[in-house]
């Protein structure tokens, strides 16, 4: 049922895509508003309380259903998975900004990528080379393909029935909203919402970067992993871009332009410097590394019917 859910999920995103950002992340922006509103002093602990209020409810609740429906009948169950995954998991949630920059990089319409990395990323990219824009894409493509789907797919076969995958997906919205604000007005409340993820992120960034070594170039992306993730900001964002770079060859990391000013990074992957080419390169790497996750999925469910 596992597998069946997920690939049922992944056919239906592909001709049927969800606008997650239109149709479901307003309603929980209102609600994470709302809470804060009435929990937020600046304090750790508050925020604590709220993001529990916030998350574990829709979880254990996904399990409740879950569990209910699948004593009904199984295919009540199933169906119900797949409802929830088709909210939570899907490429096509922020793969229209990569593959918009992609074209216009392809078109050497430099004007309208520097835009379009600036709206994906929050920040100004009008003097931006092609080459950074290069980078900046790989770099967000990598941590977004892992969030929208990998890192579903191992949260669901973790938890019973669909909570993995909304436990993962609520996790990540709350620390975008709430950790990774840089409001002052905030305080600590955030933190608790950042720990919270980069804990749940933890073995999922793992095994997505194994996949993407496995799949790519494993010697270079091991090497990266090992030597460069420590000297990432986000741990695990730093594992996830150092594996994905080095397993497709290309260096990413550096010092970009950023709203006027030079941002200094760490150099994440190895061999050749950033072109448009490897965009595509990547786009394989992310197919290589799904069909991994679903023969994976197979053996496991073989197993399972054999023991």
């Amino acid at each position: 049922m596992t597998l069946l859910a997920i690939i049922l999920t992944l056919v239906l995103e592909q001709f049927r895509p969800l606008n997650a950002t239109r149709f479901l992340y307003p309603a929980l922006a209102a609600l994470g508003r709302f809470f804060e509103g009435r929990f937020n002093d600046g304090k750790a602990h508050h925020g604590m309380i709220a993001w529990c209020v916030m998350v574990l409810p829709p979880v254990l609740l996904s399990a409740l259903i879950h569990f209910l429906l699948y004593a009904i009948h199984p295919l009540a169950a199933l169906l119900f998975n797949i409802a929830l995954l088709y909210c939570t998991m899907g490429f096509r949630h922020s793969s229209h900004y990569f593959t918009r920059i992609h074209a216009a990089l392809r078109a050497q319409d430099l004007q309208h990528a520097r835009k379009l990395i600036g709206e994906w990323r929050g920040h100004l990219h009008d003097q931006s080379s092609s080459e950074e824009i290069v980078r900046l894409t790989l770099e967000k493509g990598i941590v977004g393909a892992h969030r929208q789907v990998f890192a579903i797919v191992v949260c669901f076969l973790l938890l019973p029935g669909p909570s993995g995958a909304v436990l993962y997906r609520m996790a990540d919205f709350f620390n975008r909203e709430w950790g990774a604000r840089s409001d002052p007005e905030i305080g600590d409340f955030g933190a608790f919402a950042r720990r919270a993820f980069a804990v749940i992120e933890w073995l999922p960034a793992r095994i997505t970067a194994m996949a993407f070594a496995i799949v790519g170039d494993f010697e270079d992306a091991a090497h990266c992993w090992r030597t460069q993730a420590s000297s990432w900001p986000d741990r695990n964002e730093g594992i996830l871009i150092s594996a994905g770079a080095g397993a497709l060859g290309v260096q990413v990391g550096q010092p970009v332009q950023e709203s006027g000013e030079i941002l200094d990074r760490p150099l994440l992957g190895a061999g050749d410097e950033a072109e448009v080419a490897y965009l595509q390169s990547f786009v394989g790497l992310v197919r290589r590394t799904l069909v991994l996750n679903v023969l994976a999925l197979v053996f496991l469910s073989l197993s399972r019917l054999a023991a």
